[in-house]
């Protein structure tokens, strides 16, 4: 018993006498957590319109970064290489539907994830092909001065990738719910026949979800490859993610946010104030610890569509 009351209770006193520290340790929880929900939302995008798991999207996050990166390094300016670098994406986005999903329309779930596992090797070996294996610095600006703000202590690159991402979310919410485009997106959400019936062509909606997938994961991996340097390490990065996406619901787009959120906090606090009593690294690993307790208990997630099938 006093094994566990120091090992469980001994922390609660920690954060009691020290609010401060706390506060701090949550604010970097939440501003990690919104850069894996920004990373959450572009597997939301791809399964909410195409039914696909895409397995490859750590991958895009990594090509489109080295891409970016890469042509930095070769003398074009920032924002030129911004947009050569959507460019990219939006053309690998049509090469997936005309290689990759057209075939393979109306087949079982299972193919289409194997698709992307294959997806996701071939964007990985490409993207070494062309840019080398090397790890890329980037700097585009951003500064990383420790902040005092209110007297707790903040990473103003923290601040800055967190606006970024949080405003690229609210631009992507006002999309779906105010824009044409956006509605068929939902409709083709819900029942892809019925879209089809109306009118809404099914391949152009995936080719424009897949594009705007890679757009997020470009934003992901400017972020992430900043704070980091754009080395193929991103892809497993960008896989804690998939937590998310059990937590929040694999058709969700707020539950992309609360899920991100959630685990940015609970990892932070988790490492700070238990990592000592479990020798640390458990930010590592408890986001998917998390994860599986919900599989057990809510398996659709907090904010996913209950599935039942009747019989």
């Amino acid at each position: 018993m006093d094994v566990i009351t120091a090992v469980f209770l001994t922390p609660f006193a920690n954060m009691a006498d020290n609010p401060e520290f706390v506060l701090e340790v949550v604010i970097g929880g939440l501003l990690s957590g919104v850069m894996y929900s920004l990373v959450a939302l572009g597997f939301v995008l791809i399964f909410k319109a195409s039914g696909v798991f895409n397995f490859a999207q750590g991958t895009m996050v990594l090509f489109a970064a080295l891409t970016f990166v890469g042509l930095l390094e070769r003398g074009i300016p920032i924002w030129g290489a911004f947009i050569i670098a959507i460019v990219v994406m939006v053309l690998l986005a049509i090469a997936v539907e005309r290689l990759m999903l057209r075939p393979l329309v109306n087949q079982e779930p299972i193919i289409l994830f194997m698709a992307t596992i294959g997806l996701a090797f071939f964007l990985e070996g490409f993207g070494q092909l062309v840019w080398g294996g090397d790890v890329h610095p980037l700097d585009i600006g951003i500064p990383k001065a420790p902040l005092i703000i209110g007297g707790v202590l903040v990473n103003e690159f923290d601040l800055v990738a967190a606006a970024v991402a949080g405003s690229l979310v609210a631009a992507l919410a006002l999309f779906f719910q105010h824009t044409a485009v956006g509605r068929a997106l939902r409709a083709v959400a819900d029942d892809h026949q019925a879209a089809q019936s109306v009118g809404i062509p099914l391949r152009s909606i995936w080719i424009i979800v897949w594009s705007v997938a890679g757009v997020v994961g470009l934003v992901a991996g400017i972020m992430w490859g900043s704070n980091l340097g754009v080395q193929f390490s991103i892809s497993l990065v960008a896989l804690k993610a998939l937590p998310v996406l059990i937590l929040g619901g694999f058709t969700s787009v707020p539950g992309a946010i609360v899920g991100g959120l959630i685990i940015g906090v609970g990892e932070k606090v988790a490492e700070v104030f238990w990592g000592p009593a479990f020798g640390g690294a458990i930010e590592d690993w408890f986001a998917y610890a998390l994860a599986l307790i919900f599989l057990l208990f809510r398996p659709h997630g907090l904010f996913g569509e209950r599935i039942i099938e009747r019989v």
